[in-house]
């Protein structure tokens, strides 16, 4: 036992140094916090920066800035349709996820937990279909929301969002469902319960983090989604965050670089404030689910 205990942790001996846990757990950290937050850095010293500091590099430096200015913001904010933009942004996140999630779980259930012939097959196929680049699909797509009528509006959005949103969904609820132990379901089948009172009172409360989870992803892809916002919808009243502000804001040769970066900025936070009201549940079903 003595022996066991030693060799086990012989590997965190490399961990005991202080030059070591630089070299190896210190050094690398920073590197990669570094890479991750100096784009929202940059972009958050742009949005309150002065018109005359943003091109002025022999007077000020690009990493700081002097006199911090609010008129990026209220030129965005009062003077653009930035506001209409956002409102749109949440509309057809918001609905296309709730589609997706509905749809997501029933696909999940059928496929995980009813065992029918070709399920797995299904599943596969299902997940391939998520890798086909969105730049391959807005053209068939263009054509339906043609012919449908519902091209310039939101609706043209939420109903096209979940060609993309419906397979990844499907595919982590998938695996999330898969850890759910059986027996339960079982024991819900012998007391006289039917499939639907299965999945709404026994499997979804059990899999409420994966729900948040695929719930999170499906938001984030719809509300940083650029082609197919850009490709259904002409109207400035109708378009989404990520359009409006490259459409809107670069005219011709001129890039309004303290208004870009406040619409990206601001465009950021709700995806921000999901991820820290909800990083419990993701944890979670990234790092397991129900045991037995």
């Amino acid at each position: 036992m003595a022996k066991a205990t030693e060799d086990n942790s012989a590997p965190l001996e490399q961990f005991e140094t202080l030059p070591r846990r630089i070299l190896v757990v210190y050094l690398p950290l920073a590197v990669f916090v570094f890479v991750l937050l100096f784009p929202f850095y940059w972009m958050a010293i742009t949005a309150v920066k002065p018109d005359n500091q943003l091109t002025d590099y022999d007077n000020y430096s690009p990493f700081w800035v002097v006199g911090p200015t609010l008129d990026h913001m209220r030129y965005l904010l009062f003077e653009t349709s930035y506001p209409g933009w956002m409102l749109n942004t949440v509309i057809v996140s918001v609905a296309s996820t709730v589609i997706a999630l509905f749809a997501s779980v029933l696909a999940a259930y059928a496929i995980e937990r009813l065992r029918f012939k070709g399920a797995r097959i299904t599943g596969l196929l299902i997940f391939l279909a998520y890798l086909v680049p969105p730049s391959i699909l807005f053209i068939p797509l263009a054509y339906i929301v043609f012919q449908v009528g519902i091209f310039d509006s939101r609706l043209a959005l939420i109903l096209t969002y979940p060609t993309f949103l419906i397979p990844f969904c499907t595919w982590l609820l998938m695996g999330y469902f898969r850890s759910i132990p059986y027996e339960l379901e079982e024991s819900a089948l012998v007391d006289g319960a039917s499939r639907w009172q299965i999945l709404t009172k026994v499997v979804l409360p059990l899999a409420v983090p994966g729900l948040i989870s695929a719930g999170i992803f499906a938001f984030t892809l719809s509300w940083n989604e650029f082609i197919y916002a850009l490709t259904f919808i002409s109207s400035s009243e109708n378009k989404t965050v990520p359009v409006g502000v490259l459409t809107e804001l670069v005219r011709g040769d001129i890039y309004e670089w303290g208004a870009l970066m406040s619409g990206a900025l601001l465009g950021s936070l709700p995806v921000v404030i999901l991820y820290s009201f909800f990083v419990d549940y993701y944890v979670s079903s990234m790092t397991g689910a129900v045991k037995e």
